[in-house]
């Protein structure tokens, strides 16, 4: 009788360590967001978000190798494609790529003259 109590002691402390953990992870979960949670309509919106396709207008700035687009509102995008950009450099153009938003980064699709 006595390891019969001893058996159910031990299940009951593994059933309640099991219950504890998953409301754990559950949390966690919630905590980190991201990946874990996102269903449908979410992650559509997230990469929505993440990537925008769209024609900026600015002028072209280089500091050093790199390449950015100082649009009109001032604030400066960087450009994945130098050789592009490079021909441009101190002109008013119109970039037609995808902003990377995270990153203010625009993979460059086109550059044209804004005149």
């Amino acid at each position: 009788m006595h390891s019969l109590t001893f058996i159910k002691r031990g299940l009951f402390r593994d059933l309640l360590l099991g219950i504890v953990l998953s409301v754990f992870v559950f949390v966690c979960a919630l905590a980190w967001g991201g990946p874990f949670l996102l269903t449908g309509s979410h992650s559509v919106q997230a990469q929505q978000n993440q990537a925008q396709h769209a024609t900026f207008t600015g002028t072209i700035l280089r500091d050093g190798e790199q390449f950015m687009l100082r649009v009109t509102s001032g604030q400066l995008l960087h450009l994945d494609d130098a050789r592009q950009a490079q021909p441009f450099e101190g002109k008013q153009v119109k970039v037609t790529g995808t902003l990377d938003a995270e990153s203010h980064l625009i993979h460059v699709e086109r550059i044209e003259s804004a005149a």
